[in-house]
């Protein structure tokens, strides 16, 4: 599998980046392949006095690649201008990754904006599964909020065929996987997914699937708000990561994400794994 990794060189990133447990649940779920990108913002200008910014930048990557080239991964730099949604996303699209991952410091008590602009237009527009790692923030020496990635998961899901796209995602998640929690949220207006079969049944069948797979699986039905339900389950079970599915459908996905899915990305506290719907002409 290939992965674009997104950096901007901070000292964050540099933890996300070289962190062996996190190569690790990479390297487990199948990833042998990564493609660091880090993008120069059109507002950046190369004529700086005293400063080449994509010099800097293809420094820094040879350093990071050098460190994940020694734990046994192939990996590919690339420094390019522009805005940086696009060109991830681009880059994705033209080496055919697998998965994109992000780093994003999570919510801050001082800023309205929950995360940061790049990681919610990526949320919106990307066309492959995207891991948004959480960092911790306010803190000088910042470290991952959950090095194991995919050890514990929490499946949010509406039994929608976006939410079963998500699911499918466990056919390799599975190998780092020990356990998961699949959420249900039921609304008063609309309280299951079909007149005749409990949401407790279809979950059940799910959690059949995962135990073949050698994973401990609970399910977790609740009532309110979808959003700050699953938020809700996040603080009760502790995932290290939460898995769900975008609504976003079509070259104007971005501004169809569904609010429940861009809500978990921007207020979730650890990991959450983003799956996007099918694209469509």
């Amino acid at each position: 599998m290939k992965s674009v990794y997104a950096t901007e060189l901070s000292a964050a990133s540099e933890v996300a980046i070289e962190t062996e447990t996190c190569l690790d649940c990479l390297e487990r779920i199948g990833v042998d392949e990564l493609h660091l990108v880090t993008v120069v913002p059109v507002n950046v200008h190369g004529g700086t006095i005293g400063i080449d910014h994509e010099k800097r930048r293809r420094r820094v990557l040879r350093r990071y690649r050098n460190s994940i080239e020694d734990v046994g991964f192939d990996v590919e730099t690339h420094v390019v201008r522009g805005t940086p949604h696009r060109r991830i996303n681009g880059i994705a699209e033209t080496v055919g990754a697998d998965l994109s991952i992000v780093g994003s410091r999570g919510k801050s008590p001082l800023e309205n904006r929950l995360i940061g602009s790049t990681t919610r237009n990526l949320a919106r527009t990307t066309v492959v599964p995207l891991l948004v790692n959480r960092i911790e923030r306010e803190t000088e020496s910042p470290d991952l909020v959950e090095k194991h990635l995919f050890e514990r998961l929490l499946y949010a899901t509406d039994f929608s065929a976006n939410a079963d796209r998500a699911f499918e995602a466990f056919s390799y998640l599975r190998h780092a996987a020990q356990e998961a929690t699949l959420v249900h949220v039921e609304t008063e207006t609309s309280p299951g997914p079909d007149g005749d079969r409990a949401p407790e049944e279809r979950l059940e069948e799910l959690t059949d699937r995962l135990e073949e797979w050698d994973i401990d699986a609970t399910i977790d039905v609740r009532m309110g708000d979808p959003a700050d339900e699953i938020l809700a389950a996040e603080a009760t079970h502790e995932p290290t990561t939460t898995l769900v599915g975008s609504r976003g459908q079509s070259k104007f996905r971005r501004l169809l994400l569904g609010s429940v899915s861009e809500s978990v990305v921007a207020n979730a506290a650890g990991n959450v794994f983003l799956v996007p719907a099918r694209r469509t002409a």
